[in-house]
């Protein structure tokens, strides 16, 4: 996938918010045997792969951390533990971060992630030609979701409301397999169960796509706050755990997928097109955009938010100096 210009800003607007400066990060391993226990909080996205790779691959044990990546199903299951107090860190969508935060979970934003362009769609059979087709029907999406997000915006491009269709609210995981039985018109989800769909039915296609407005559809890292400010030297160290297994994904992609393509529950063969259409960023990357000039500043953030609050994610806007903390990616 290609990585959209428009994540650039999203990372200056990081710099213009904190006023850091990029500066270099060595890959080397702390000097300590005492391992510290975190809990993190993943879905079956292939987006948050680096991480099932970095324990298949003990890259969290040379950075001192014992994980325990803690998998959910849905949405609502992993923001409620997260929100409970019952991980540290967890893997969420940019819209589910401010939506946490405008609920008054105290929360930092220290990565992003993933970007998903061809990842996260609205499927249908081919007799759905346009979001304007799907005046009446039957779509199948999680609310709270990043398909809730997608299909929001696709309809209010196409000057339609949720209204206008007929809501199926479900997990995405079960989206797909609804539209495959003839429960459902279309259905919202991602990967892998787009090409699970499509697999199975070559008569479903991709109707709209997040490449429709690139860096909607994005992943970061949000840890909670307490956590962080007490454990800096630990959130570093996380963050060059996802560094490397980032790098080991891009120089062994058949390994690495095969690792993610296990723990979503796929066969790697299955994910080709899913692969091709997410972009990691590593934290060399995160760096670097930190750096670029306030003109360059389209503010990600500011898009992602202005759909939130148009379809009620979020009530008001919140203040995004306060949610946003490139500092770990500061490391010495």
């Amino acid at each position: 996938m290609k990585r959209p210009i428009v994540i650039l800003s999203l990372l200056v607007m990081l710099s213009i918010l904190t006023g850091c400066a990029a500066v270099s990060t060595p890959a080397t391993a702390p000097e300590t045997t005492a391992l510290r226990p975190v809990r993190i909080g993943t879905q079956p996205w292939i987006g948050y792969g680096p991480w099932w790779i970095a324990q298949e691959q003990g890259i969290f044990t040379k950075y001192g951390i014992e994980a325990e990546l803690i998998d959910f199903v849905t949405d609502t299951e992993v923001n409620a533990a997260f929100a409970s107090g019952n991980m540290d860190v967890a893997n969420v969508a940019t819209h589910t971060a401010l939506k946490l935060y405008a609920n008054g979970v105290d929360l930092k934003i220290v990565l992003l992630e993933d970007v998903s362009n061809a990842a996260d769609a609205i499927i249908a059979p081919s007799a759905i030609a346009s979001i304007n087709d799907l005046a009446g029907k039957t779509v199948a999406y999680e609310e709270g979701s990043t398909s809730d997000l997608l299909l929001h915006y696709a309809l209010a491009e196409n000057n339609m409301q949720i209204e206008d269709i007929v809501a199926a609210p479900m997990p995405a995981a079960d989206a797909g397999a609804a539209l495959i039985a003839g429960q459902v018109d279309a259905a919202v989800t991602y990967e892998p169960y787009i090409s699970e769909a499509i697999n199975q039915n070559s008569d479903i296609q991709a109707l709209y796509t997040a490449a429709e407005r690139p860096g909607l559809i994005s992943d970061v890292l949000a840890a909670r706050t307490q956590f962080a400010e007490e454990n800096p030297d630990v959130m570093r160290n996380l963050l060059k755990v996802w560094d490397e297994a980032v790098t080991f994904l891009r120089e062994n992609p058949e390994a690495g997928r095969a690792i993610i393509a296990k723990a979503v529950g796929s066969a790697p063969e299955e994910l080709t097109t899913a692969f091709e259409g997410v972009a990691f960023y590593d934290l060399a990357e995160n760096q670097q955009f930190l750096a670029f000039d306030k003109a360059n500043a389209a503010a990600v953030f500011n898009d992602v938010q202005t759909v939130a609050l148009a379809i009620g994610l979020i009530d008001q806007p919140i203040d995004l100096t306060s949610v946003v903390d490139p500092n770990y990616l500061m490391t010495e």
